[in-house]
């Protein structure tokens, strides 16, 4: 039985902010990492600002930074870029989403440090990569519009956004894995190969099948609210008692219990308008008014025990609150205790569960909590220390 985390002895100094990086290192950080995040001295990352929800501090920073060291130092000093390359020298992994260009004006980029950091790998998250649109801003709801994602998510008559910010996700996600796959090569070859992920492509990635089936289908996916595009009867359905229960049929051998277990109408299974997906969709609006007939009698709760009895995937379109009072987080026990600056909070188990290994779920650091400590690391005196906090470099 493993008791060590997986990363752990491995350091990884992180240029981050918002949350693509911070979503990326705190990752690593789960698995044993020691994440070193630098911050601008009074100020700290910007997402500290985004609210104060959480005992005072934001709920973006509260989710994306546990387990980190904060350390602040003003790289637009000479002192504060030699104190990051002091930093870099016995690092694993040097991370960073500053704006275009920033590390390579210090000399930091990934080819300057290639030949004096052979082993340091080295990842940088931009808006949309090297190229023609590489000093473009891309904040999340910009990429969102411009990878596709907007002209797919709503209704007919208006499109919205997606309620988290999905493109900053995607990019902390493959940076994460990217990562992990460049630590891996360093340890099986010797090579410590740069990662470069870019919000635009993360998300141009997961946007692949209403890319396909435009493509090659011929018509643009419909906006469709909560209902699928591409697969009928999957979305919410309302019920006699103002419920609302959503249900998903996948295939055919669904389909046809649907019909006769459910709605109790075994002549819709063979009905030419509805005998297959592909025609289903195309009249989704007649089945979904006899779907929403057939089960208006009903209760949200008497609806989900028939779909469950005949094996029809369904879920309850809940609000914040009741996720977070979820019976599957509370019954497997997902949930844990994290100090934050202002108190203890919550905060849910990474979701990939290695047998064996806790993950690890220490504080949230107060902004520049730990900058005393690694600059004595660093072999700098209190004296100096001092010296260097008038002179606002920490």
């Amino acid at each position: 039985m493993m008791n060590s985390l997986p990363l752990a002895g491995i350091t990884v100094i992180s240029l981050e902010q918002a949350v693509a990086a911070p979503y990326a290192t705190r990752q690593l950080a789960d698995l044993g990492a020691r994440v070193i995040k630098i911050e601008r001295p009074g100020v700290g990352d910007f997402a500290r600002g985004y609210d104060d929800t959480v005992h005072g501090e934001s709920s973006y920073f509260v989710w994306l930074n546990r387990s980190k060291e904060s350390l602040t130092l003003d790289l637009k000093s000479a002192v504060g870029q030699q104190l990051l390359r002091e930093l870099l020298t016995d690092a694993d992994v040097f991370l960073q989403n500053l704006g275009p260009g920033a590390t390579r004006r210090m000399g930091l980029g990934a080819d300057d440090l290639k030949d004096s950091h052979p082993r340091l790998i080295v990842c940088d998250i931009t808006g949309y990569g090297e190229g023609p649109w590489q000093s473009r801003k891309a904040y999340d709801l910009l990429v969102q519009a411009e990878a596709g994602l907007l002209s797919v998510s709503g209704t007919e008559q208006e499109v919205a956004k997606a309620g988290i910010s999905v493109a900053d996700i995607a990019a902390g996600s493959f940076a994460y894995s990217g990562i992990l796959a460049a630590l891996y090569s360093r340890a099986t070859t010797g090579d410590a190969p740069a990662v470069t992920v870019s919000l635009f492509e993360a998300l141009a990635e997961w946007m692949g099948s209403p890319m396909y089936y435009s493509q090659y289908g011929g018509t643009p996916s419909r906006r469709t609210g909560a209902r699928h595009a591409t697969i009928a009867p999957y979305g919410p359905f309302s019920v006699g008692d103002g419920g609302t229960v959503l249900l998903a049929i996948q295939n055919q051998p669904e389909w046809e219990r649907f019909c006769t277990q459910v709605l109790d109408l075994p002549g819709l299974v063979d009905d030419p308008r509805f005998a297959k997906n592909p025609v289903r969709v195309l009249n989704r609006e007649e089945l979904e008014a006899i779907v929403t007939a057939a089960i208006e009698p009903l209760s949200a709760d008497e609806l989900e025990k028939k779909l469950e009895a005949a094996g029809i995937a369904n879920a309850r379109m809940n609000t914040m609150e009741q996720l977070w009072d979820h019976p599957v987080l509370s019954e497997r026990e997902r949930w844990r205790d994290v100090q934050t600056p202002g108190g203890q909070v919550r905060a849910l188990l990474p979701p990939a569960v290695l047998r064996g290994v806790q993950a690890r779920m220490d504080p949230v650091p107060a902004l520049g909590e730990h900058t005393i400590a690694i600059l004595r690391e660093l072999g700098r005196d209190d004296a100096e220390i001092a010296r260097l906090r008038e002179v606002h470099v920490v």
